[in-house]
């Protein structure tokens, strides 16, 4: 599932096969990837929009949008190598869903952050899906995939089990 994420996100090639991706693409991977650990929230937040093709006057714009959903108060302006995995999780999610995403690729973030977080996140979710965004959610928790969508892809070993009905 991992590596079929990065696949669609462009960090790794696929062996065989070929991926075609239409429009821009953000990701919540692994714990820590896309963040620099030396850095700041703050920096982190504008090394982002910059990867994703922001300027630095389009990040100005969209910084307290980002540091508001966070809601990791004066540790925005400490090094991420300092944060537990939930303050993690709540700046990167922070950082990917504002950023206008065609594609949001989420592999399992939710599953860190407290229930109010979560909350939270699953009413992003709601609106970066009415916008027409894309989301492909990997996780365990069949509540999520069921609540947000609409087809399901089961893996059993790296191979499909299933695909259809996120209900089924």
């Amino acid at each position: 599932k991992s590596t079929l994420l990065q696949i669609i996100a462009g960090t790794l090639s696929p062996t065989a096969g070929e991926v075609y991706v239409r429009g821009s693409v953000n990701a919540l991977l692994e714990l820590g990837s896309g963040f620099n650990p030396e850095f700041t929230g703050r920096e982190n937040v504008y090394m982002n929009g910059a990867i994703v093709g922001f300027t630095a006057e389009q990040m100005d714009a969209r910084f307290h949008e980002i540091a508001a959903f966070a809601d990791i108060g004066e540790f925005i302006e400490q090094p991420v190598k300092t944060y537990s995995s939930g303050m993690f999780v709540r700046l990167a999610f922070a950082v990917q869903t504002c950023l206008d995403p065609d594609i949001l690729l989420i592999d399992e973030a939710l599953a860190v952050g407290d229930i109010f977080f979560r909350q939270k996140c699953y009413q992003r979710l709601e609106e970066l899906k009415k916008r027409g965004c894309a989301i492909i959610l990997v996780s365990h928790g069949m509540n999520e995939v069921e609540q947000f969508c609409k087809r399901a892809l089961l893996l059993d070993h790296g191979k499909p089990a299933f695909l259809g009905p996120a209900s089924e």
